[in-house]
């Protein structure tokens, strides 16, 4: 997708309604920094704001997608066009938040071993695997539940990017959904795929990750 042209486009629109770039974030709900991103071409409008912006500017989906009014002569070519940019946009998303799922997952876990191993080193070091907290100085016990509730936190967003990002499919019977929070949150896993039941055909199985579909999920 051209994010300059889009950008334009908004601005264009925007003007033709005479609203200036605070009224309209204003509508939104948004910020005037996310609308100026926008027409600068630094951003594109999440799509779960795109309906609302559309009906704001009076336009339709796929002439903000296309950056331009559409004729009906075009109106369909343009709209297989810009389904296709919007799935593969979708996975690009996708993937990105997954990556992010992983670094901060690594990164948490790493620290809390590292400071759990640091605050127990001496410890450790005499010999003893398990250390009473009347043996652990007070500054060492708040330290430790710090760093405990840190990484529960961190986890605990792990998955909900996890469950935020594409959908799950059954290895049964091949339909994609997205499973509540805590069905994914409970669940065994392996890697991205969770033991799960499936809504569908009530089957148990471990249900893979997939970012995108072209099934509409449920």
């Amino acid at each position: 997708m051209d994010q300059q042209k889009i950008g334009k486009f908004i601005a264009s629109c925007r003007k033709e309604k005479h609203l200036t770039q605070a009224a309209l974030a204003e509508q939104l709900g948004i910020t005037d920094r996310a609308v100026s991103k926008w027409e600068t071409g630094k951003n594109m409008p999440d799509v779960s704001i795109m309906l609302e912006l559309c009906e704001v500017l009076e336009i339709n989906i796929n002439e903000l997608l296309s950056g331009e009014r559409l004729s009906m002569k075009d109106y369909q070519k343009m709209a297989e066009e810009n389904l296709i940019r919007l799935q593969e946009q979708e996975e690009i998303n996708n993937k990105k938040l997954l990556h992010l799922e992983i670094v901060i997952g690594l990164i948490s876990t790493v620290f809390y071993l590292l400071t759990m191993f640091a605050l127990a080193g001496d410890k450790i070091a005499e010999g003893k695997k398990h250390i009473p907290l009347d043996e652990m100085e007070g500054w060492k016990i708040g330290v430790s539940i710090i760093s405990t509730i840190i990484f529960m936190t961190s986890i605990f967003y792990c998955v909900r990017l996890e469950h935020d990002t594409g959908y799950y499919e059954c290895p049964h019977c091949k339909k994609v959904y997205v499973p509540t929070m805590k069905a994914v949150f409970l669940a065994p896993h392996i890697g991205f795929s969770r033991k799960m039941r499936c809504p569908y055909c009530d089957q148990k199985g471990y249900h893979k990750k997939v970012l995108f579909t072209d099934h509409k999920a449920n």
